[in-house]
């Protein structure tokens, strides 16, 4: 099913517990809304036309910019504000996943020999 968005238009591909796969058509001068997510990765790649991709950083006081044009791919990592901006119209891909972190133990104390 196909959401319209005042950039153009998002249809869902596949979604399950490991990932979201969108199509999404965007139209020239279109921008999405500045936002983040607290633990998604959101990644770009696009098929046709171009867009930059602005992720505002939390360690220092400015603005990445990254320009896409047919055939690349970039990726913002959970907890920046980020949007973006369609420089000409055409198609992407956006994708989401939460990726499984090996160092998550928290230890209270390093066991013991009995």
């Amino acid at each position: 099913m196909k959401a319209g968005k005042i950039w153009g238009t998002t249809e869902l591909v596949e979604a399950n517990s490991a990932l979201e796969f969108h199509r999404i058509e965007m139209k020239k001068g279109g921008v999405c809304s500045k936002h983040l997510h607290e633990f998604k990765w959101n990644g770009f790649f696009v098929e046709s036309g171009s867009m930059i991709v602005r992720v505002w950083q939390n360690d220092y006081d400015l603005v990445d910019e990254t320009t896409l044009k047919a055939g690349d791919y970039t990726k913002v990592k959970p907890g920046l504000y980020h949007q973006f901006e369609c420089i000409q119209s055409g198609v992407a891909f956006e994708l989401y996943w939460a990726e499984f972190n090996h160092n998550d133990i928290v230890r209270e104390n390093v066991g013991l020999l009995r």
